[in-house]
Formats: structure tokens, C-alpha cells, sequence
């Protein structure tokens, strides 16, 4: 039985957004509203630039997470993880592994793809582009 991996890509490229998008948007959530609990390590105030970066994993990751503006919000996430991982990571050491940032890389990295590939079936973007007859951001 030969079974074709073309026909399940736009399903599993929509899981994968959604599942990363789930656990950057928990981020958000955890510095912003303490849920499901604080960000362990988090300043609480906020410094400024913490508080910016919650309200974009916030938001972003809700797009994200339905797939609306997927390309531009994934983009702006890859970056977002890119600027974190220099900022707070690096600077303790180089491996990812000793200085914690595996997370950042790995957002970075898939957020970077999905700003290329899209949302996949399963996504708003999906749905509007199906309504427009154009099938270029389905993908």
C-alpha cells in the first residue's frame, strides 16, 4: 500500500502551526494573566520590553492559532524569537542547550517555515482564500 504524503501536508502543516502557536501563545498568557500560572522566572512588574514581547506573543499566537494573517504573524514571531534569543539567551552561553534558549530556536525556526509555507487546510487564511477562488495561500 503506497500511501501518498502530498495528500496529508496541508493537514499536518496546520497541526504543527497550531500546536506551536498553542505553546508560544501560552507564553503570552502565563506573562500577561498569570495563566494557567506566572511565567516562572518573570519580573513581575513587567519591564517594558517584557511586557511588549507578551502582548505580542499574545496576539500573535491567537492568529496563529486559528491561522489569520498567518504568513505576516509567524514572520513577526520568527523574529520576535530571533531578537529574544539574542537578547536574553546568547549572552550566558553559546550552546542553546546550556543557555535555555532550545525554545527560542526551535519557535524561531517553525515560525520562520510557516511564514513561508502558510497556515495550512485547516486555518482562516484557508477559508478566505477559498471564498476569493484563489488557493495560493491554502497551502
Amino acid at each position: 500500500m503506497n500511501i501518498s504524503t502530498d495528500r496529508w501536508t496541508p493537514w499536518l502543516l496546520s497541526l504543527l502551526r497550531i500546536i506551536a502557536a498553542l505553546l508560544f501563545w501560552e507564553h503570552g498568557l502565563m506573562k500577561l494573566f498569570h495563566f494557567p500560572a506566572a511565567q516562572p522566572q518573570a519580573p513581575d512588574p513587567l519591564s517594558l520590553m517584557l511586557l511588549v514581547a507578551a502582548v505580542m506573543e499574545t496576539v500573535l499566537g491567537f492568529l496563529l492559532v486559528i491561522g489569520l494573517f498567518t504568513r505576516a504573524s509567524a514572520f513577526m514571531c520568527s523574529g520576535l524569537m530571533a531578537f529574544a534569543y539574542f537578547i536574553a539567551h546568547a549572552p550566558r552561553s553559546f550552546w542553546p542547550a546550556l543557555n535555555g534558549g532550545d525554545d527560542a530556536v526551535l519557535f524561531c525556526f517553525i515560525f520562520l517555515f510557516l511564514a513561508a509555507a502558510g497556515g495550512g487546510i485547516l486555518s482562516v487564511d484557508s477559508v478566505l482564500a477559498k471564498r476569493r477562488g484563489s488557493m495560493t495561500n491554502f497551502r
